[in-house]
């Protein structure tokens, strides 16, 4: 199974990038972030045309969430647990298969400190909690998307200038690393510990794609369970190159 994540900065502006790279890679699953949409304006019936099922939770104007699947899904759920009163929509997951996907947002946390860094904190704290409660279902699960943290200085490509920015603050590395202590895998470490520059996300601002100035913000998380099934993990630079891109790029993996 090929599973790939990509927060597109809008569906709806990156259609046609979307369906392209659907149509030259053909991954199994594709788990989408700020798709800026409501459920309603979500492009389903241009993916179903492509070969894809779609599962929404959207929201207007920001956030939002889907999975794609070439493969029925079950058992769908929207929201991370542990707040009813947080309406944003950042959170979807899914069975395909016998594989547990989940496409999340986690928020961005700037001003730092603030009452946005605040909520990161917290919604990372749930995000903990519901890990480790999906771990105790001994099935294989991928948390996927764009979790807003450089998880080391190898991850960014000035440290010292972010040092105090919410994706590479220590309280956000701590939680992180409070994830993969659980017993998750970091699969693009995982296949390529030592590797510089792999940058998942460009700004639009001060030239930063033609100079490679990016940050590592997008991850897939495994359990032991998917972990033992890792094939190759892989960052896709060419769509962020093409015309009217979004500042992310795919990341994907392979699981036997």
């Amino acid at each position: 199974m090929r599973i790939a994540t990509w927060n597109v900065n809008s569906i709806n502006a990156r259609l046609p990038n979307v369906l392209e790279w659907l149509g030259c890679n053909r991954p199994d699953v594709l788990l989408l972030q700020e798709i800026k949409c409501q459920d309603e304006n979500f492009p389903s019936m241009d993916l179903k045309a492509a070969g894809y099922d779609s599962a929404v939770h959207g929201q207007k104007s920001y956030n939002g969430v889907a999975i794609l699947s070439r493969q029925p899904m079950t058992d769908i759920r929207t929201g991370l647990p542990g707040d009813d009163a947080d309406t944003q929509a950042r959170w979807i997951e899914a069975s395909i298969d016998d594989i547990r996907v989940a496409s999340l947002y986690l928020p961005n946390g700037n001003p730092a400190p603030g009452d946005k860094f605040d909520y990161k904190l917290a919604w990372m704290d749930r995000l903990i909690a519901h890990s480790k409660d999906l771990l105790y279902t001994e099935k294989p699960v991928v948390l996927a998307g764009d979790y807003n943290v450089c998880p080391t200085d190898d991850d960014v490509y000035d440290p010292a200038g972010w040092q105090n920015d919410a994706l590479c603050r220590p309280e956000s590395r701590t939680r992180f690393r409070r994830l993969l202590n659980l017993g998750y895998t970091e699969a693009y470490r995982a296949r390529h510990p030592a590797a510089k520059h792999a940058w998942t996300f460009w700004d639009y601002q001060a030239g930063a794609w033609p100079r490679d100035l990016g940050l590592r913000i997008d991850h897939l998380l495994l359990s032991p369970e998917a972990a033992d099934r890792l094939g190759e993990c892989g960052i896709d630079r060419d769509p962020r190159g093409k015309d009217k891109a979004s500042d992310h790029t795919p990341i994907w993996i392979t699981l036997s």
